[in-house]
């Protein structure tokens, strides 16, 4: 994605450096299925290595508990398909990726809330890779990269807490949370905490029209920082834009940027989620078009309906060019019953709204057409 101006922003490592207490200032509520009666110990009701959830489980523990003590090694054991890591909680300081071939594979928080168990690292796009062959770029800074099919989260914290300040000067400031690649991945109660780049919804080519589901999850940024190429839908989620310290006015930056290609007729869609922000209203524009090189043709797509977008989306224009060459007017960009001052139609030509027979069409089961995905993963 195109470079931001740098931004400081001291406090927020802080946040990061542990799971708990640290991270409670960003709230999302534990999973209902997992919040009561939930047995002591690390693993909670998901038990131990000695007693185990199923024959294809592996417990990861950073004090030695249980199977591994990182994410990592515990991806790497789990050979072919159907895994489930149960995560206990602490902050797994590290980068994982999950191949094509580890389909069928579950991550699941055994506390039940996702800000207890935290992945997390600090590589962005600008950063130099240490056996000097260049810099990551956008795709490489991921702390979690995820390839495989059918891949399940409930209750982790995704996060990167690369800060500007930490590369001055350098225009490569975006930093991968999650790249989530696969189709039929689903991610229940999850956080995914960044600034630029946070989550990347994509697939593994053009050809490729991953689906992803997102249910009660939280997500945190402030440019492109929901963004890719996948069909990707989003309920009940939690939208926040961050305070920045760096620039004089509007806008901050933007929350979605699909580069959805020209021949899926299915984008992003937001539906009953909330917007809200730490910045000054209308400092946040709700989306722009990314048309990327690699894909010229590109068609972005953008429902957003039911949802509640708060005082910091500008309300008079809350979309934008990301290049002049392809306005935003020209992408497939739609909104549909949506409350709240960032919601507020005060010039319509810069509201694209759909007609109720448009919505019927903009729904989960259309967007994610035979795959049903599980309410919930714990048994």
């Amino acid at each position: 994605m195109p470079p931001h101006p740098p931004r400081t922003s001291p406090g927020r490592r802080a946040l990061l450096t542990g799971a708990g207490a640290a991270l409670a200032a960003l709230a999302l509520p534990p999973a209902p299925a997992l919040a009561a009666d939930r047995p002591a110990g690390p693993f909670g009701r998901y038990g131990s290595p000695a007693a185990r959830l199923t024959g294809r489980t592996l417990y990861v523990h950073p004090g030695g508990l249980g199977d591994h003590t990182s994410v990592r090694a515990a991806v790497d054991a789990a050979a072919g398909t159907g895994w489930t890591l149960v995560l206990a909680p602490g902050t797994y300081r590290e980068t994982v990726a999950v191949g094509a071939a580890r389909t069928g594979m579950t991550w699941i928080g055994a506390s039940g809330d996702a800000r207890d168990v935290v992945v997390v690292y600090d590589n962005a796009a600008g950063t130099p890779k240490p056996d000097g062959s260049g810099t990551y770029g956008t795709t490489g800074s991921a702390t979690v990269t995820l390839q495989a099919a059918d891949f399940t989260a409930h209750a982790i914290t995704f996060a990167n807490d690369f800060l500007r300040s930490d590369l001055p000067g350098n225009p490569g400031t975006q930093a991968v949370a999650v790249k989530a690649q696969g189709d039929r991945s689903a991610f229940f109660h999850c956080r995914f905490l960044g600034h630029q780049d946070t989550l990347y919804a994509d697939s593994t080519s053009l050809s490729a029209f991953a689906r992803q589901y997102f249910a009660h999850c939280y997500v945190e940024g402030d440019v492109d920082f929901v963004f890719g190429r996948a069909t990707a839908v989003f309920e009940h989620c939690h939208f926040r834009t961050l305070a920045r310290t760096d620039l004089a006015g509007a806008p901050y930056g933007f929350v979605f940027a699909p580069s959805t290609a020209r021949a899926n007729p299915h984008g992003f869609l937001a539906s009953r989620c909330r917007v809200t922000s730490g910045a000054p209203d209308g400092f946040y524009e709700l989306a722009r078009p990314w048309v990327p090189g690699s894909d010229p043709t590109a068609w972005p797509s953008l429902v957003v309906r039911e949802s509640v977008l708060g005082a910091g989306v500008d309300a008079v224009a809350p979309y934008a060019d990301m290049r002049a060459e392809h306005p935003w007017q020209e992408q497939r960009f739609a909104e549909y019953r949506n409350t709240g001052r960032g919601a507020a139609v005060t010039v319509p030509a810069n509201r694209p709204q759909l007609t109720p027979a448009q919505a019927a069409t903009a729904t989960r089961a259309v967007y994610l057409g035979d795959w049903r995905p599980a309410a919930e993963v714990c048994p």
